[in-house]
């Protein structure tokens, strides 16, 4: 499709206002902040009004003087048009609002209108919409000119001569657009039941209107909405602004230099989010107060009348008090502002400040920590002349794109000169297969500012151009250097080859295979081809801070309450890459496995907030909480170990909530031990194995760190310690673990395999029966999991070992399976029934898996 031009645009809103538009419908409002979506009541005309809004507050939100619309109501109890003044006929059209640039008033003027008590003829809507464009226009056929019809059709019409209509707009050139409420679309898709046979032939004669059209379309009101909603770049074309080519010295040397007539114009542009304006609650003089009384008995809003737009004001102060230190705020023990003390130094420092005016200032520029005052009027301007001057060539390979500053721009000959195009491209020809570029000198305007930029020659397939983007002076460019990463130096000046910062050929070969993993050139979705294509298209992405800020000020403009309407969700097409593809996900899970455990990764414990005690207390380092081990695997003693070690005392914390009574029980006894109950019998638990399962007490052949005084234990550190190395679901909580670990999306794998492990371990054990209920709980949720993620195979594998693990081996646990049999099929096997209902796939047959659990 064709750039448009910017602006210069006249667009005809159509609306139909007969009574039958006053229909009211549910409209399913999206639900914001997790909550629950809200339905609420609205009449046809209500709902279709939104787009018009939508589309005048695109208008008013380019803010261009050239984008001019217009709305011709038909279907109303009068009759107001320009060809019913001269020649009579198209009663019940009128022209609501005459073409002009929107503003406010315009989307007020629109949220009045209500359903009439007469229906309108749309043809002459049509009609009087064309006349009324084309007087307003005139001559201009540069502009463009739409038009938007929005109606339900639910009303007779005439179509006579509609033929000659749709002539006379192919000839002006109009795009016409359909918006039908509750028209049958098969994009969304929609089919609306008992439909009337006035609205199916209705609907026939819109197709079969735009089908004579060269710009024509009918579409559905809600799946117009949803459109209008989506987030767009609107590709247009950049005005052409004339400037001069020098390759040499013209002024000197003007038989040996070239000098061509060449045009600009934008090929990209910066877009920064709209500026929010300030408004504040302001004092009223009497008389306003009087005229607020007045319009309160009219019922205004009040808030209009006290709030007003705050406007930014520069004043210059000079503190002329040197002893700034004297009267500076105190602040009291606890770490909060004296309100007093802080209000008295504000008026002590008052009385310091001197107010300059503006006129008594002299402008300087900063020269390293001091000031220097420039002469009057500024220092002298560059004399420098229009153009755009190409200094010198290098190579294409050595241009560096992350110098590259601001917008680029095109650089064509002048269309109006042959010439000049043939010169600009064989000079473009050249520079394009020697492979160079060219540096050059632009100044927009003569005495202007020169820009240092480069010249890049592109060959299209019809023209040949250049591209100019703007480089920084060699002054600018700041220059970082810091040490090597891949050879380290000593002390003594002799390279080391083994250091922890070196990165050994395990932990390479780890990397590369991750990013490798990682890929997103063909993580996207299967062209016709089959072959997948990338997952990201600039195209197709958007900046999420200006959309997300145009759909809050169109919603905002659209609606009259934002407490019952609030202001919908994102758009998906903002979030689509906020979150990675799934599939690269699960590609990369056995590399980042890989990597954890050859750079030997752990969890950052998290820090627990501690009171503030009367003594001192010292302040950590930056490393301590990190988890630092030496090359042998053991852990670095904290300060305050040694000093714990010598009293005899062990730590062991108790679980925050017991599994069961028995376990409560154990825990107050330890805690009892503790407290320096010297009867070590009512201390001792009866199994070391039955502490280990119900308490999270760390065994007696396991080294577990101590708390120092900077670190103490957190419960999640404590059922860190239940854990195998290198998994992630414990023994402690394996629900809770395996739960918060499926959340994240990204060890699905993992968290299957490691509770399938810690079932089969618990039931392994002595005195399993207290956790049976658990581990069936834990099965249960292990294989709804296994069925959604398509982790099929996982539980397939798991349950036919499970058996072989209760029923063969030594000791088994025949009491534990005998409860899986008594549930029966819905831990059995699952069957390729059961996977192709979730998109799945299974070898296992309905009548293997019921035989499987029975047997």
């Amino acid at each position: 499709m064709p750039a448009e031009r910017a602006g210069y645009t006249v667009t005809m809103f159509l609306v139909d206002t007969s009574p039958s538009m006053g229909k009211t419908r549910e409209v399913e409002l999206p639900g914001t902040n997790g909550r629950d979506p809200e339905v609420i009541e609205m009449t046809n005309l209500e709902w279709a009004l939104q787009y018009v809004m939508l589309k005048i507050q695109e208008m008013i939100f380019n803010g261009r003087k050239t984008d001019k619309c217009g709305v011709i109501v038909f279907g109303s109890d009068e009759t107001k048009n320009v060809i019913n003044e001269q020649h009579g006929g198209y009663e019940n059209v009128v022209e609501y609002i005459p073409i002009a640039q929107p503003n406010a008033g315009t989307l007020a003027k629109l949220a009045k209108l209500v359903p009439s008590t007469v229906h309108g003829e749309p043809i002459d809507a049509l009609i009087v919409g064309i006349e009324t464009q084309d007087r307003f226009l005139g001559n201009k056929k540069t502009w463009t000119r739409k038009m938007v019809l929005l109606t339900d059709g639910e009303n007779p019409m005439e179509v006579e001569d509609w033929e000659a209509t749709a002539k006379k707009m192919n000839e002006l050139d109009i795009s016409l657009a359909v918006v039908g409420v509750d028209f049958d679309d098969e994009e969304l898709p929609f089919h609306e039941e008992n439909k009337s046979n006035i609205k199916k032939e209705n609907e026939e004669f819109y197709h079969t209107f735009t089908s004579l059209l060269e710009n024509g379309v009918v579409g559905n009101c809600d799946f117009a909405l949803q459109e209008i909603s989506r987030p767009d770049v609107r590709t247009v074309k950049s005005t052409m602004m004339p400037t001069i080519l020098r390759l040499g010295d013209t002024q000197t040397r003007d038989e040996e230099a070239i000098e061509l007539v060449v045009k600009t114009s934008k090929c990209t542009a910066l877009a920064r989010p709209k500026s929010w304006k300030r408004f504040a609650r302001r004092q009223l003089t009497e008389k306003e107060k009087a005229e607020a009384a007045k319009m309160a008995k009219m019922d205004v809003d009040e808030e209009k009348l006290t709030f007003a737009q705050l406007r930014m004001r520069t004043e210059y102060y000079i503190d002329s008090d040197k002893n700034k230190e004297e009267r500076a705020p105190s602040v009291d023990g606890d770490g909060t502002d004296d309100e007093e003390e802080r209000q008295r130094a504000k008026e002590e420092a008052e009385k310091h400040y001197t107010k300059v005016e503006k006129e008594e200032l002299v402008r300087g520029y900063k020269y390293g920590a001091s000031f220097a005052p420039a002469p009057e009027g500024g220092f002298p301007k560059l004399q420098t002349r229009k153009g755009m001057d190409i200094c010198g060539f290098f190579n294409r390979k050595n241009f560096r794109r992350e110098l590259s500053m601001g917008e680029v721009y095109y650089v064509w000959a002048d269309p109006a000169n042959p010439m000049s195009q043939v010169a600009l491209s064989s000079i473009v020809q050249a520079m394009y297969e020697k492979g160079v570029i060219a540096i050059s000198r632009w100044v927009s305007r003569d005495n202007m500012d020169p820009k240092m930029g480069v010249l890049y020659p592109t060959v299209f397939k019809d023209v040949d151009c250049f591209l100019w983007v703007q480089m920084p002076f060699a002054e600018d460019v700041r220059n970082f250097p810091f040490a090597s990463l891949e050879t380290l130096v000593n002390k003594k000046g002799e390279i080391v080859t083994d250091h922890p910062y070196l990165p050994t050929k395990e932990q390479l070969n780890a990397m590369e295979e991750f990013v490798d993993a990682m890929d997103l050139s063909d993580a996207g979705e299967k062209d016709e081809e089959g072959n997948r294509e990338p997952w990201f298209d600039t195209r197709l992405s958007y900046n999420p801070a200006i959309h997300r800020t145009k759909q809050a000020l169109f919603h905002g403009a659209v609606v009259r309450d934002l407490n019952t309407h609030p202001v919908p969700p994102p758009h998906p097409e903002l979030l689509k890459y906020f979150e990675p593809p799934r599939r690269v996900l699960k590609r990369a899970r056995e590399a980042i496995e890989e990597c954890k455990k050859t750079f030997n990764v752990r969890e950052v414990p998290k820090k627990v907030v501690r009171v503030r005690k009367d003594d001192h207390v010292r302040a950590p380092d930056e490393d301590e909480d990190m988890l630092l081990l030496d090359q042998k695997g053991s852990a670095r003693p904290g300060p305050s170990q040694s000093q714990r070690l010598t009293q005899g005392k062990s730590f062991a914390p108790s679980q925050s909530q017991p599994q069961s009574q028995s376990a409560g029980s154990l825990a107050q006894k330890k805690k009892a031990a503790q407290d320096g109950d010297d009867d070590s019998s009512a201390t001792e638990p009866e199994d070391e194995e039955d502490e280990d399962l119900l308490l999270n007490a760390p065994r007696k052949d396991r080294a577990a760190p101590l708390p120092t005084p900077a670190r103490s234990m957190s419960p999640d550190e404590v059922i860190d310690r239940r854990r195998a190395p290198g998994r992630i679901v414990g023994a402690s909580f394996p629900l809770e673990d395996f739960r918060k670990n499926i959340s994240r999306g990204d060890v699905v794998t993992k968290a299957v395999e490691d509770l399938a492990f810690v079932i089969k371990d618990v039931i392994s054990r002595p005195f399993a029966s207290r956790r049976f209920d658990e581990m069936l709980e834990c099965m249960h949720e292990l294989r709804k999991v296994a069925l959604q993620e398509d982790e099929i195979d996982a539980w397939n594998t798991f349950i036919r070992e499970l058996r072989d693990t209760c029923m063969e081996q030594k000791p088994g646990n025949k009491a534990f399976w005998d409860k899986v049999r008594g549930i029966g099929r819905p831990l059995s096997y699952i069957s390729d029934t059961e996977a192709s209902r979730q998109g799945g796939k299974s070898d296992i047959s309905e009548s293997e898996a019921a035989k499987f659990i029975q047997e």
